[in-house]
Parts: structure tokens; sequence; C-alpha cells
């Protein structure tokens, strides 16, 4: 069968499958700082929230879901509105596909048009590797055009171990002395149904 890469907007119903991939980072890597897996109900309603406000895709290939990725909030205040928190995760048995690159593309284009000017990426980084975190989710940011703008010393405990944090931005739209306004990922869905390159 032919392979058919396609990103969509994801829907509460995906919950049950995004929770597969999510899981075994939770439950054997510190690349989320989660302790236990959140109930399909619960991740359901994450779903939700993020979409009242920003895009939240997935990637599918013939059906089968991939991996994920969305921008949520940065931080609540008023002035933050042109700047977004952005997250991905791919499944364990997909990486090195390049999907990573393809999805965070997707959501990039999505955020111009709603007029965001900065993507942040908080990431987990071990002092020295082991088997439950490595260097690769801050690499693979560094290689997406992300610079490191700040790091956190032992400030996330996981599987009895201490582990640093990172702040990553990268600069995607002009900053203006009268920034046009953020545009909610609904309305900019009544628009544009799709709002990135198939």
């Amino acid at each position: 069968m032919k392979e058919e890469l396609t990103i969509r907007v994801a829907k509460p119903e995906d919950a049950k499958g995004l929770l597969e991939i999510y899981a075994p980072y939770v439950e054997k890597t510190a690349i989320t700082f989660e302790y236990e897996v959140p109930s399909e109900e619960e991740f359901a309603g994450r779903i939700r929230h993020i979409l009242t406000k920003y895009p939240y895709l997935v990637l599918e290939e013939n059906g089968e879901l991939l991996g994920y990725v969305y921008a949520g909030t940065f931080n609540e205040r008023s002035a933050y509105d042109w700047a977004v928190e952005t997250t991905i995760y791919i499944r364990e048995d997909q990486k090195k596909r390049g999907l990573g690159r393809k999805m965070y593309a997707a959501l990039e284009q999505v955020l111009k048009k709603q007029n965001i000017t900065n993507l942040n990426a908080c990431i987990g980084v071990p002092e020295v590797p082991d088997e439950h975190l490595d260097r690769n989710s801050m690499d693979f940011h560094h290689h997406l055009g992300y610079r490191l703008v700040g790091e956190f010393y032992q400030c996330g405990y996981k599987f009895d171990t201490w582990y640093n944090m990172v702040w990553m931005e990268k600069i995607i739209g002009e900053h203006q002395k009268k920034q046009p306004a953020m545009i909610t990922f609904p309305e900019l869905l009544k628009k544009d149904p799709t709002p990135w390159e198939a």
C-alpha cells in the first residue's frame, strides 16, 4: 500500500490513540515531567481546551496516528498573546522519518496566520544523558531554528534523578509598533479550513 501522510485537526475522539503515543514518554522517559498517564477523559479535555484558541494537529499515515503537535498559552497576560509554547510527540517506532519537521512546519504555517510571532519550547535536558533522557529534543529544536534563551538547573525530579530544563525560542513573525491582533484558531478555520500545506 502506498504511504499517505496527512495532517488534520485533532478531535477529542483522538484521545485514546494519542495517549498510546504519549504514554511511553510518561512511563519511560523524562521528556515529559508528568508522572502519571492521564485518563482518556482528561486528555480529551486537554485537546478541547487547546482548540479554543490554538492549533492541535495530528499526523496520520493511511489513517493511523503517528504523532501530534500543538501550541499552548505561554503566559495568560494579554501582552503575551503573540507568544506560544509548542509541544510535539511522535510515536516511538516512527522517529528518524522527518515527521517532526513536517508537523512543526504545518504548525508554524498556522501560527503565522494567527499573527503569532514567538514560539517557545520547554525542554528537559540531562546534565549527563541517561536511559530516560538525552539531548535529542534540544538538538531537534536547534536544527529547526530555535535558539537557547535560558536554562534552569535541577528543577525537574523524575526516576530518582534531577534534570535541568531549558527554554528555546524561535521568532516567526515581525514585531511591529501597531501589532495586528492575535487570531484564534476557531476564527482562522472559518476563513481557511486547512491553513497549512497538505
